[in-house]
């Protein structure tokens, strides 16, 4: 029979999601937030479930409406929730030592302790390379080198419409190589699309404006799958799989797993758009002068971004060779680099450069991210959650597809309520590892399930508010929220297609999902 405080986790679990955004959402959110807190925090302890995992449950439920809302700014929300992490497990036992009749008065954690476990996340290496990749993106910017390598790549193709979004397509897949930053990526492209679209003198509200710009975002979000280094939730999955498996996945090992469904899914992704949204003409006029235009005003290639493509190409090869070729895991080179970028003569530009608009309040937020994951798996929480998950859902002995099927549905049910992947990843990624330890399913492979609901994560396809690099598109004004909607369910559609076939024959083959390949 379920519990109270199951009963609570659940309703939070499939609250319907809002769209975030006007102030009674928040104000409303943030009214939630607190009552959901208090409730699971009051409600009688359950069966199995530590005390100190109650009161995780409780800022878990918390952190999901907060983040499903927007009610609190992310970086504001992140603060919030490692202030009540410290408060409200101070006063509750460790859940990792045994509470004796000898030890019972001075069984509670302290704030000390808590601290150390509210603050657990930033010394996870995962964070250092998120930090990274935004220094990497601030070089990019300060040197104009993401700009040049796109009007290059769009300068080889033709002045018509269908290979214009190919350009930008080719430029969307080689950014995320060295870019490690989704909003970035968009960023940098958005404003070159808008620059075309004013050059061609193509109407802003046309069909061919929406699909380059709404193409060029999901594109972006295609490849977070494929490429580890090219979005932050993937480094939440790989830091909390090193956490409690003491073992990293490499980015070739990520590569080889999720890039093949990336590229088909980036077809796919083609002609859906370009069907769905068809151009109005076939050709634009003085289309590849305008580009050429564009790339003669910007000049020559300056020292600086010789400097630093020679770098990221480095840093690209040693990412690709780390467990092959050396020892050297992805954010120790990753921070190298980002020292040689900072070097006087060397580097690429100043700490002051380096700041402008550098994005701090994501970097907290992963931290605390990682933090509440680790003390939902430390305490239990997680745990608990899982096991009740698995009983729910009958996953006990279920394959291991249908258990990947079943657990893919629910993140992509739930990411519509997120405007952050990362956040959900944050939420979700310690609950799939305990839920995939819970099942009895022989020699299921916990590691690489995980890795492949990670690639489930990215699939922010569907609305606007679903990440970052969707809104920074629907910002330009250059489709109706509508377009973005039907073209995003049918992209999710495809996803979910290929989701089918991998799980049937590539991933299986490669034993990503099972210890032992099929015979």
């Amino acid at each position: 029979m379920t519990t109270a405080v199951e009963a609570q986790v659940i309703a939070a679990a499939i609250a319907p999601a809002v769209a975030p955004g006007s102030d009674v959402v928040k104000r409303a959110g943030l009214v939630a937030a607190f009552i959901a807190l208090v409730a699971i925090v009051l409600l009688p302890a359950a069966t199995g479930l530590p005390a100190a995992g109650q009161m995780m449950l409780g800022i878990l439920a918390f952190a999901v409406i907060v983040w499903m809302t927007e009610a609190l700014d992310y970086a504001v929300s992140a603060v919030v929730i490692g202030a009540l992490m410290v408060f409200l497990l101070a006063f509750t036992p460790d859940a990792a030592k045994p509470v004796t009749s000898a030890t019972a008065a001075t069984a509670a954690m302290g704030t000390g302790a808590a601290l150390n476990l509210a603050l657990s996340g930033f010394s996870n290496s995962a964070v250092a390379l998120v930090a990274a990749a935004c220094f990497i993106a601030a070089a990019m910017t300060a040197t104009g080198l993401d700009r040049r390598i796109a009007l290059v790549v769009l300068s080889r193709v033709d002045a018509r419409t269908n290979h214009i979004v190919i350009g930008a397509m080719v430029v969307g897949f080689l950014l995320s190589f060295i870019v490690p930053s989704t909003t970035a990526r968009v960023a940098c492209l958005v404003p070159i699309m808008m620059g075309f679209i004013l050059a061609f003198k193509v109407e802003k509200r046309s069909r061919f404006a929406g699909l380059l710009v709404i193409t060029a975002a999901q594109t972006a979000s295609i490849w977070n799958i494929g490429i580890k280094t090219a979005a932050a939730q993937n480094m939440v999955a790989a830091g909390f799989i090193q956490k409690q498996f003491q073992t990293t996945i490499s980015w070739t090992e990520w590569f080889v797993a999720g890039a093949p469904f990336s590229a088909l899914l980036t077809i796919a992704l083609y002609f859906i758009m370009t069907r769905m949204m068809r151009p109005e003409m076939s050709e634009i006029a003085g289309g590849k002068e305008t580009i050429r235009q564009q790339l003669e005003a910007i000049g020559k290639m300056t020292a600086n971004e010789w400097k630093l493509l020679a770098i990221v190409l480095t840093l690209l090869g040693f990412w690709a060779s780390e467990k092959a070729l050396h020892d050297f895991d992805t954010a120790s080179t990753t921070i190298a680099a980002i020292a040689l970028m900072l070097l006087p003569r060397v580097g690429v530009m100043n700490w002051k450069t380096s700041q402008k608009g550098f994005p701090w309040g994501t970097v907290v937020l992963f931290a605390i991210g990682i933090s509440v994951g680790t003390a939902l798996l430390q305490t239990r929480a997680a745990g608990w959650l899982a096991n009740l998950i698995v009983q729910h859902l009958g996953l006990q002995n279920a394959s291991a597809f249908a258990i990947l099927m079943l657990l893919s549905l629910f993140l992509i049910v739930i990411h519509l309520g997120f405007a952050s992947a990362t956040a959900l990843a944050s939420t979700m990624i310690p609950i799939v590892i305990s839920v995939l330890g819970a099942v009895q399913t022989p020699g299921i492979n916990v590691i690489g399930m995980t890795m492949l609901l990670q690639f489930v994560v990215s699939f922010g396809f569907i609305l606007p508010v679903n990440a970052p690099q969707n809104m920074i598109a629907y910002g330009t004004d250059t489709f109706e929220a509508r377009d973005f909607i039907r073209t995003g369910l049918m992209v999710t559609l495809a996803a979910a297609v290929l989701l089918v076939i991998f799980s049937l024959t590539y991933w299986p083959w490669m034993g990503y999902m099972t210890l032992s390949s099929p015979q």
